[in-house]
């Protein structure tokens, strides 16, 4: 008599029974036509997992598109993985880097002998290589082994970053994905054939190449790519860095970490800190002894640092002999009543209409003018705006320092002659890798630090700020992302270190999310993404580092 297993498919809101043994797809296939896409992966039992997931005993599943988070994310590891069999296929000996997601895309070098490649006939070849994979529907295979065994297979592929982490992790047993015959690993699910993946572009970028997976709105047409010089800058300076120190991935971290060098690290990565804020400060300085630059708005999205970055500016610039004088921008959000509402109905506080913006430039026009000027108050309890008597008016040595979400927007300071205004954008772009081809998004490094914080200061649990984080997401494509190419210098507030640091205590805050919440699927990647790193001990963060408005211990007040 055949073994039934009873299979809950949250789509649906039902039951199905299939033989034992079956995996994901065979589940998918008896319900296609009760789902209206085509899944690349699913949610079993709240874990992210490939479509080749076998099924022994009762699940719960939830097949997931490549339109939602962690849809798209096996669909670019797959391209990825695709992406390595074109090198390794065209350029045998090249080594392949996917440093960053930038521009729309991922931007990613080659490397043969001390070279880089750089010529679009190699990079189309290599696009044609690609679709010639999809035509041929070929199946990514998941396979584990003992974890000597899997270094023996890198090392023989000359992925040496790979075999430097494996080396450093000390886990028994490893899995991994061949395609073709190669080799990859890859920290989380795979598409389960290369046929699914039709949608992308392999373009020329820099000195390098961007792959463009599907449009998030449109996911049947390739994303177009966004010029983004500036981010290209920082990030690229901040490799430049990595390289100098001797630690581009979480392998040279590890091992530096087991060498006894945190603190070396630490010291190192704080001084770069110091070092880029002072030399802000000299730009801002120059400039405001011209008659120039009496407002610096301070941009960036959530838990990137903003505040602590003002206030070491604001330090760095009276060293300057330059006064910095604080204003909030939300003391000039309208009255609750007022404000705008989301698609939800909900009060959309991130909406640049959520403020007065009339008042606010009248207010920066005057103190620009000499003029003495009352602050308003924003009362959050009953949402009003008041005014406390707060009068100010700003002398020959004082600067205005604005910080806020939409500081690089236009619109906020449309009254604001642009010879006044000095925009900055601060962004966590973790320029290390975990390896080669593996990349750590920056939004997972602000997810973490939003999860300490809001723990720590808030009393949010981490279930809770998962639950919100897709919300601050989308306030962020709408409302900061658009605008960051405005900044006149960006700041990247990443540290070397920084998730070795907080590994043990975001960990600690992920197991709290329960297992039968949504958001526990979230939880479980980011446990799997800290797995990676050696743990660091905090004691040597200094009081004045941007990781404190984090963890606690700083020196500045909030």
């Amino acid at each position: 008599m055949e073994n039934l297993i009873k299979i809950y498919c949250r789509n649906t809101d039902s039951y199905i029974s299939v033989p034992g043994s079956s995996n994901l797809i065979d589940v998918y296939r008896l319900l296609k036509d009760k789902i209206d896409f085509e899944p690349i992966n699913a949610f079993v039992n709240n874990k992210s997992e490939a479509l080749t997931f076998p099924l022994y005993s009762p699940k719960t599943v939830e097949f997931l598109p490549v339109t939602s988070a962690s849809g798209n994310r096996t669909y670019i590891r797959s391209l990825c993985m695709m992406l390595y069999h074109a090198v390794a296929s065209k350029l045998p000996g090249a080594r392949l880097k996917i440093e960053h997601s930038l521009a729309n895309g991922y931007y990613g070098t080659i490397d043969m002998g001390g070279s880089r490649i750089t010529s679009p006939e190699v990079i189309k070849a290599l696009e044609e290589h690609i679709r010639s994979l999809v035509e041929k529907n070929l199946p990514f295979k998941r396979k584990e082994d003992r974890t000597e065994n899997v270094i023996e297979i890198f090392r023989n592929q000359g992925l040496d970053d790979k075999v430097k982490l494996l080396s450093t992790l000390h886990e028994l047993y490893t899995v991994y994905y061949t395609l073709d015959g190669l080799s990859d690993s890859y920290y989380g699910p795979l598409a389960p054939s290369t046929g699914i993946l039709k949608t992308f572009r392999l373009i020329p970028f820099n000195n390098g190449l961007l792959l463009l997976g599907p449009d998030r709105n449109n996911p049947s047409e390739p994303a177009t790519p966004q010029p983004q010089p500036k981010m290209y800058e920082a990030f690229t300076d901040y490799v430049a860095f990595n390289h100098i120190v001797g630690i581009r991935n979480v392998g040279e971290l590890n091992s530096a970490v087991d060498a006894g060098e945190s603190s070396t690290v630490i010291n190192v990565s704080e001084a770069l800190h110091g070092n880029r804020i002072a030399a802000i400060a000299d730009e801002i300085t120059r400039r405001f002894r011209k008659g120039e630059a009496k407002v610096v708005l301070i941009a960036g999205p959530s838990s990137s640092g903003k505040t602590t970055f003002s206030k070491r500016l604001a330090i760095q610039l009276m060293t300057n002999l330059v006064k910095p004088q604080t204003i909030s921008l939300d003391d000039y959000f309208v009255d609750r009543e007022k404000t705008p509402k989301d698609e939800s109905g909900e009060y959309d506080y991130e909406s640049l209409y959520a403020l007065d913006l009339e008042e606010f430039n009248r207010d920066i026009n005057a103190l620009i003018n000499g003029e003495e000027v009352e602050l308003p108050y924003y009362n959050f309890a009953n949402g009003k705006r008041e005014y406390r008597g707060n009068r100010i008016s700003i002398g020959d040595d004082t600067i205005l320092l604005i910080e806020g979400i939409h500081g690089l927007n236009p619109e906020l300071t449309a009254q604001v002659p642009d010879r006044m205004k000095f925009r900055i954008y601060v962004s966590a772009l973790t320029t290390i890798s975990i390896d080669d081809h593996n990349w750590i998004p920056t939004t997972d490094n602000r997810l973490l630090r939003r999860i300490i914080r809001d723990a720590k200061y808030r009393g949010v649990s981490p279930a809770e700020t998962i639950s919100r984080w897709p919300s601050v997401r989308r306030g962020e494509e709408r409302w900061i992302f658009p605008f960051q190419e405005n900044a006149d210098v960006m700041f990247n507030s990443s540290l070397l270190f920084e998730l070795g640091v907080i590994k043990d205590r975001a960990e600690r805050l992920l197991r709290q999310v329960p297992h039968d919440a949504r958001e526990y699927a979230e939880a479980w990647r980011l446990r799997g993404f800290l797995n990676y790193f050696d743990s660091i001990s905090e004691e040597f963060v200094p009081s004045t580092s941007l990781l404190r408005e984090f963890l606690g211990g700083s020196s500045f007040k909030y």
